[in-house]
């Protein structure tokens, strides 16, 4: 088995969901971990009823308190009136054990590779995008991407508690490792002579991109296998890279599912 640069450790910490989608997604898909639920005594609207009823049926401890105590736990995250402490939720930290799963059920990989996006909002919306999509795990660089915090859950809209986002120490080296293992790597750039629809997305595969303006580092453009470009029609040169990701993974699920 291939060893992958990744975090490796499972410890339990605690962390703050902040906003319905967050919470909601949570107590659907890992209730055990949530602790605690504080909401704007306030609120009175059938939004707020039906989350607290979701979590009294998980029987969860539901805390009415002031809007200026939510505004402090969030620390500054746009709260929607409802914040949660739960346990870090706990899904696969290694890409070994994403493409073993997927290999026992003979199903191909679809990978999202992000280089270079540390803002919280386009790297929720990438996630978001990637739940759509049914893609298996998204993988990052540790030293030049954002982390799951309380914004970028939000923006994900629950996808941050379904899909995996496994962050490595060496980019370039789990990429390499990622072809040992028959996963085609596929880069976006403006300057490719291909597009993505001439792409075989249907193969264990993984898109690479990188952030808008600077894009992919020069190491991760070379180790990819393919590079393609997205078609830009318009007086536009580029698009936001949560925009790019969507367009390429709906690519990979039209051709999966036609």
């Amino acid at each position: 088995m291939l060893a992958f640069a990744c975090i490796p450790e499972r410890k339990m910490s605690s962390q703050l969901l902040a906003g319905f989608h967050a919470i909601t997604a949570r107590l659907r898909h890992a209730p055990e971990t949530v602790k605690e639920v504080y909401f704007d005594e306030s609120r009175r609207d059938k939004r707020l009823q039906g989350l607290l009823n979701q979590a009294a049926a998980a029987g969860l401890k539901c805390h009415g308190v002031g809007a200026d105590r939510l505004d402090r736990m969030a620390g500054g995250t746009r709260h929607q009136g409802v914040v949660a402490l739960a346990d870090a939720n706990v899904l696969a930290v290694d890409v070994d054990e994403v493409l073993d799963e997927l290999e026992s059920r003979g199903e191909p990989a679809l990978l999202l590779v992000l280089d270079g996006v540390t803002d919280p909002h386009n790297l929720g919306a990438c996630l978001r995008s990637a739940d759509a999509a049914g893609v298996h795990a998204v993988i990052a660089p540790r030293d030049r991407a954002a982390g799951l915090n309380a914004t970028v859950r939000r923006v994900a809209c629950g996808a941050a508690e379904s899909v995996p986002y496994i962050m490595v120490t060496n980019l370039a080296r789990t990429m390499r490792a990622l072809k040992e293992r028959d996963v085609w790597l596929v880069g976006t750039d403006d300057q490719a002579t291909s597009s993505l629809y001439q792409v075989d997305a249907r193969r264990s595969m993984a898109w690479v991109l990188g952030a808008e303006g600077p894009g992919m580092r020069r190491l991760t453009r070379e180790t990819c296998d393919e590079l393609v470009n997205i078609p830009m029609l318009g007086s536009v040169e580029s698009l936001n890279v949560s925009v790019a990701t969507a367009v390429c993974l709906y690519e990979s699920v039209r051709q999966r599912h036609s």
